[in-house]
């Protein structure tokens, strides 16, 4: 099964990954086509605390800089530290390598209803 059968998709183009009880947070393939080469990656600390749809990330390609939004209400318990070096890693690998966050959910199911499974994301682009 690859990583996209099991990810969910917000509009603002992150993904949402469930992985032993946590969930892990990064920018959709789509997104990163759109932004072109990356050179900045800019994370929250560990510990914080965001509700859907607030801002916990900015990225800077050549073409523009852009805020990440979180898909679902959480606390960050982990950064992928790496990309802050090596921001290109995101066109690289969006999925694997280039994830930006892992956090605790601390939102109801509610706040699933909205995103989409990949197939469904990609349609939607069309």
């Amino acid at each position: 099964m690859s990583i996209t059968e099991k990810i969910l998709c917000s509009k603002s183009h992150e993904y949402l990954l469930e992985e032993d009880g946590h969930y892990v947070i990064g920018l959709t393939d789509y997104a990163i086509e759109q932004l072109g080469d990356i050179v900045f990656v800019e994370l929250p600390e560990t510990g914080s605390e965001f509700k859907k749809g607030e801002t916990f990330a900015t990225i800077e390609s050549v073409k523009a800089a852009s805020e990440i939004y979180m898909p679902v209400s959480g606390k960050i318990i982990d950064t992928n530290e790496s990309i802050t070096d090596t921001p290109e890693t995101l066109n690289e690998d969006c999925y694997e390598k280039g994830w930006l966050v892992k956090i605790e959910r601390t939102g109801d199911d509610a706040e699933l209803a909205d995103l989409l499974e990949y197939d469904d994301y990609k349609e939607e682009l069309e």
